[in-house]
């Protein structure tokens, strides 16, 4: 399945914000798989909204992320200031967007920013945010719900901002969707186990702090019987080097808190190495199972994002070059793995820069077996 709804989508500009982040990106995957011939077949059919994948689910027809889901994984207070009810009200939003999304630098002066060029409020973005939140959640649903004989598979052309942390946004993310949308899950007894595959060429470092925090408070693997706790573990391929493992962020970030707090898999790929990417990722899924004592989740997300790319837009992107083919690669392995062991598999889009951002994800998406 692919869950693609063009109202979600982020164009970047409208709000002043100048990041190489294409609007094009979603709509030329779904070109590409149209003229490949292969959207129409499994495992790519059907193509939901986020309404259709309500009717499929049987859910309601308003949106299923509300303020009770945010809060289950965010600071209460951080939410109160997004939903602009905090002392300083609309202003408290807005300098929450400017933080994550490094609008303003440390003399105070825009960066990447053009107020004057924009044709929406900054503050709008909350709302779209949440919205793609629940395209994460929805694809996570259209996964589980597959009954066929191979397990469930959504592709979501979006989500994926696992930099957001516990009382702050970072990274351009301002909410964890991932997180939020494995605790509603959780919440919901859909699901137990969880898997966050983490393909991005940053460190998920919100989902680290937040699966952290999540244990602290017995939320997750609070029961002694391992086979009964609520758990999510993870698994994060990223550069070795860069934000946010730079001097500055280290540097500038308290002792327990993100990018300081590991995963439970970490695998840092040295700039040069990129010959090591997918044999290291293989030797982390099965480090992976045994962080798990060897029970499979009862569901996998996969952060696909393709700014590991060597043509990706982003410049902190820059010290991990991958080869088109080694991106397919990477993914592939992923795919077989989940489907081999029966766990149904929700992917994200996430991180991807520049007008060749599409590539890989599409390129991947192309290659699946049909039936």
């Amino acid at each position: 399945m692919i869950l693609y709804d063009p109202h979600l989508i982020q164009t970047c500009t409208d709000y002043g914000i100048m990041l190489p982040i294409s609007p094009s990106r979603a709509p030329r995957i779904i070109d590409f798989l149209t003229q490949a011939g292969v959207l129409g077949k499994q495992p790519l059919k059907p193509v939901f909204d986020c309404s259709g994948a309500r009717r499929f689910l049987g859910a309601p027809p308003e949106p299923l992320i509300n303020r009770e889901d945010l809060e289950r994984v965010h600071q209460k207070a951080f939410i109160t200031t997004l939903y602009q009810e905090g002392p300083e009200g609309s202003q408290g939003l807005l300098k929450a967007l400017l933080h994550t999304y490094e609008l303003i630098d440390s003399r105070g002066r825009p960066h990447r920013y053009e107020p004057d060029r924009a044709v929406k409020p900054l503050v709008e973005l909350f709302h779209l945010t949440v919205a793609q939140v629940e395209g994460t959640y929805l694809a996570c649903r259209l996964a589980l719900k597959q009954e066929e004989p191979k397990p469930g598979f959504c592709y979501y052309l979006g989500g994926g901002m696992h930099h957001a942390r516990y009382d702050q946004g970072a990274g351009f993310c301002l909410i964890h969707d991932i997180m939020i949308a494995a605790r509603k899950l959780q919440a919901e007894n859909q699901v137990r186990r969880i898997w966050i595959i983490d393909l991005d060429a940053h460190k998920g470092c919100g989902t680290a702090e937040l699966v952290h925090f999540s244990r602290i408070r017995g939320e997750i693997r609070g029961n002694k019987d391992a086979a009964k706790a609520l758990e999510i573990s993870t698994l994060s391929i990223h550069m070795a080097k860069g934000w946010p493992l730079d001097e500055e962020t280290l540097h500038a970030a308290p002792p327990g808190r993100a990018p300081w707090i590991q995963g439970d898999v970490e695998i840092c790929i040295e700039a040069g190495a990129e010959d090591t990417y997918v044999p290291e990722l293989q030797k982390g899924l099965a480090s992976l199972e045994q962080h798990s004592q060897n029970l499979q989740p009862d569901l996998a997300v996969v952060v696909d994002g393709s700014d590991p790319y060597e043509h990706d837009g982003l410049p902190s992107s820059s010290l991990l070059k991958l080869s088109l083919d080694c991106c397919i690669e990477r993914d592939q392995l992923i795919y077989q793995y989940l489907q081999e062991r029966g766990i149904p598999s929700a992917w994200i889009m996430a991180g991807g820069y520049g007008e060749r951002a599409w590539e890989p994800n599409g390129y991947f998406l192309r290659t699946l077996p049909d039936g």
